[in-house]
C-alpha cells in the first residue's frame, strides 16, 4: 500500500519536460510511481486542476540561527520551498569556541541584519564542531537544510582578534584548512567566503574573510577537493568584478575541482554591468573551471519607512497627532512645502524618491482610529480595510488611477496616512526599472547558462526585505501574469538546476526513486502576497513576512509540511550532509 497518492494533477517534473497529467505514488518517503497509479493509499490528495512539481530549492539563505527558534524556516515553505542552504557569504555559526560565540552573533546581527536579541534568545550555543551543530537540528526541522562552513567564522576561531586585520601565518592557514576539512567530514556542504566591501562585523571592522590573501583562499578551496559532495560559494563584489577576483574565482574552482557560485548578479548597481560580471564565467570556462552567478528572480524590494524623515517639514507633519496632521495637510502652503521638498530630493542624494514608479506601499497605515487624512477612492479610514488594497501598489500607479499628481499621492500616503513605503531596486538593467521591458530582459539573463536563480538571502535583513517568496513570484508574476517563461522552464530553474549544481542526491525532480519533496499549487492563482511586518521574532523583534496564494500542499519526504496555506506541526526535514546526501560535482579542468 502507498503512503500517499496525489491523483489527477498536472506533473511538471523539473527536467524541463512538458507538463503531463499523471498521478504520483509515494511510499517510505520516496516517489514510487508517476503515471496512472491505482494502488491503494493511506491518503489520497485530489490534485485535479493543480500542478505537482518538485519542492523548490533555495541555495542562498541565512536560516542558520532561525532554525533554532523556527524549525519551519518560515515563510519559505509557504512558497513551496522544501530545501534550504545556509552558511553563505563566509558566515556560519559553526564551528565555534566559547570565546567566539559573542563575536559571531554580533557579526551575524550586523552583516546579515538579524536582530541580536533574536540570536541571543536561542539559548546557549554550546556546540563547538560543525557536526555538533548539525546534530542539534537533526529530527527537528520541517525542511531539508544543509550548510556551508564560513571562512569568516573559521578565521575568527583560529586567529581570534587578529582575524579582521592581520595576514594569516602559515600555521594559521594550516589550522583553518584542518578545521574546514573536519567540518566537511562532519557534513558541511562546502566552503563560503566573501570579499564584499559592504561586509562589516559587529565592531564595524571588515569581516575576517576580507583580510585574507589569495593563497589562503586557494588553500581552503583546495581542501574541499578531498571531501565528496562539497562546493564553493563566494561574494565577489557589489559592482564590477575586478580582474584579480575574476581570476581568483577560477583559481578557487580549479583548486577545489568544484563549481563556484557567486552572489549577487547586478546587485544594487546603478549601472548595467551584467555582461562584465558574467565574463567571470567565460574566463573560468576557458580554463576548465566553472563559475556561475546567482540572480535574484525578482526585483529587490527594501522597506524604507523613514526615508522622508530628512526632508524639510516631513518629520514634523508625520509625527503630529491625527487631528493636527489633518489640519496641517489642509493648509495649502504646508502641503506645497512637502511637495517641493520631495521634488528636490534628488539634490540631497535621495534620487530614488524622484522615481515614484519605484516606491510601493509597504503595508496598511498606522494613522489611528478615525483618521481619514488623505482618504483613498473608497474612503479608507487608515485602520486597514481599503488601505490594505493599496499594499504593493506604486505611487505612480495610484496617481494614474486617481488622476492626481504623483507628489500629491505621495504626501497623502506617507505624511497623511503614515503608510510605510518599499523602495524597489531593479537589479539587472536598473535603467529599465520595474517595467515590462525590464522584466523581459531579466528573464533573458535567467535563461543564460552562466546564471542560477537564487540570492534570496532568506532569513537575513529581516526588517528590510523578504525574498523567501521567490518561487511564487516566478510562478505568479513571470509565468502566469507576464507569460515570460513556460511553467516547465520556471520549475526547472527553481528545482533541478540548483539541485544539480549542489549535487543534491535524488532531489529536484518528480521521478520514481527520488525523494518525495513536492509542491502542489493552483497555476491559475499562485502568487506571493506583499511582505508585511510581523513582530514574532524572539525578543519581540519585527520582520517582514510574505504569505502565499494558491500553494495548496507542500511535502517533504512524503510528509505534509504545508496544508491549505498553513504550516503543519510535522518535522520531516533531512539535515543534509556532504557525501551522504550530496554527490560530487566536478569541473572539466579539475
Amino acid at each position: 500500500m502507498l503512503d500517499l497518492r496525489i491523483a489527477g494533477g498536472t506533473v511538471v517534473d523539473g527536467t524541463g519536460a512538458a507538463p503531463r497529467r499523471a498521478d504520483v505514488g509515494v511510499r517510505d518517503g520516496r516517489i514510487v510511481a508517476v503515471g496512472t497509479v491505482q494502488e491503494p493509499a493511506r491518503r489520497t490528495v485530489d490534485a485535479e486542476g493543480a500542478v505537482v512539481a518538485p519542492g523548490f530549492i533555495d541555495i542562498h539563505t541565512h536560516y542558520d540561527a532561525q532554525l533554532l527558534w523556527d524549525p519551519t524556516a518560515s515563510p519559505s515553505p509557504l512558497h513551496g520551498v522544501t530545501t534550504v542552504i545556509g552558511g553563505n557569504c563566509g558566515f556560519s555559526i559553526a564551528p565555534l569556541g566559547p570565546d567566539h560565540v559573542d563575536y559571531v552573533q554580533r557579526m551575524m546581527a550586523r552583516v546579515e541584519g538579524i536582530p541580536e536579541a533574536a540570536l541571543t534568545a536561542t539559548g546557549t550555543w554550546e556546540w563547538t564542531s560543525f557536526g555538533q551543530y548539525l546534530d542539534r537540528l537533526e529530527g527537528a526541522v520541517a525542511v531539508n537544510a544543509g550548510f556551508l562552513v564560513g571562512h569568516s567564522t573559521l578565521r575568527r576561531v583560529v586567529m581570534g582578534e587578529r582575524a579582521t586585520s592581520a595576514a594569516a601565518t602559515d600555521d594559521d592557514v594550516a589550522a583553518m584548512v584542518a578545521l574546514a576539512g573536519r567540518s566537511a567530514d562532519e557534513g558541511a556542504l562546502g566552503l563560503s567566503s566573501s570579499l564584499g566591501e559592504a561586509h562589516t562585523d559587529g565592531d564595524g571592522a571588515p569581516v575576517p574573510s576580507r583580510a585574507a590573501g589569495a593563497g589562503e583562499m586557494l588553500a581552503l578551496a583546495a581542501e574541499m577537493r578531498g571531501h565528496p559532495g562539497t562546493t564553493l560559494e563566494f561574494i565577489a563584489a557589489l559592482g564590477e568584478i575586478p580582474e584579480d577576483r575574476i581570476r581568483l574565482m577560477a583559481d578557487m574552482s580549479l583548486a577545489a575541482n568544484r563549481p563556484l557560485n557567486w552572489n549577487l548578479l547586478g546587485s544594487l548597481s546603478p549601472t548595467e554591468i551584467v555582461e562584465q560580471q558574467l565574463s567571470a564565467t567565460d574566463h573560468a570556462r576557458a580554463r576548465g573551471a566553472e563559475v556561475v552567478a546567482l540572480a535574484l528572480p525578482d526585483v529587490m524590494r527594501m522597506r524604507a519607512s523613514a526615508m522622508f524623515d530628512s526632508l524639510p517639514g516631513w518629520r514634523e507633519v508625520v509625527g503630529l497627532p491625527p487631528a493636527e496632521r489633518r489640519a496641517a495637510l489642509a493648509d495649502p502652503a504646508r502641503r506645497d512645502q512637502l511637495r517641493r521638498a520631495a521634488a528636490r530630493a534628488a539634490d540631497g542624494g535621495l534620487g530614488a524618491m524622484t522615481r515614484l514608479e519605484l516606491l510601493e506601499v509597504a503595508d496598511p497605515g498606522s494613522s489611528g482610529p478615525g483618521d481619514t487624512t488623505g482618504g483613498d477612492a473608497n474612503g479608507g479610514d487608515g485602520t486597514g480595510g481599503a488601505d490594505a488594497a493599496l499594499v504593493g501598489r506604486t505611487i505612480t500607479e495610484l496617481a494614474t488611477e486617481r488622476g492626481e499628481d504623483p507628489l500629491d499621492v505621495l504626501v497623502d500616503v506617507v505624511a497623511g496616512r503614515r503608510m510605510a513605503l518599499t523602495l524597489v531596486f531593479p537589479t539587472l538593467f536598473p535603467s529599465l526599472g520595474n517595467s515590462d521591458e525590464g522584466w523581459r530582459r531579466r528573464v533573458e539573463v535567467w535563461r543564460d547558462s552562466r546564471v542560477v536563480l537564487g540570492g534570496s538571502d532568506a532569513g537575513a535583513h529581516v526588517d528590510l526585505m523578504c525574498h523567501a517568496n521567490f518561487p511564487t513570484v516566478v510562478l505568479g508574476e513571470v509565468v502566469r501574469r507576464r507569460s515570460l517563461l513556460s511553467l516547465e522552464e520556471a520549475v526547472r530553474m527553481c528545482t533541478d538546476v540548483p539541485a544539480r549544481l549542489y549535487g543534491l542526491r535524488h532531489r529536484g525532480r518528480v521521478v520514481p526513486g527520488w525523494v518525495a519533496d513536492l509542491a502542489v499549487f493552483d497555476p491559475s492563482t499562485v502568487a506571493s502576497e506583499p511582505a508585511r511586518p510581523r513582530h514574532d521574532l524572539p525578543g519581540g523583534g519585527m520582520r517582514l513576512f510574505a504569505g502565499a496564494v494558491g500553494m495548496a500542499h507542500v511535502f517533504v519526504g512524503g510528509t505534509e509540511i504545508v496544508a491549505a496555506g498553513e504550516v503543519t506541526d510535522a518535522r520531516p526535514g533531512t539535515v543534509l550532509r556532504s557525501g551522504t546526501h550530496t554527490e560530487t560535482v566536478t569541473v572539466p579542468g579539475g
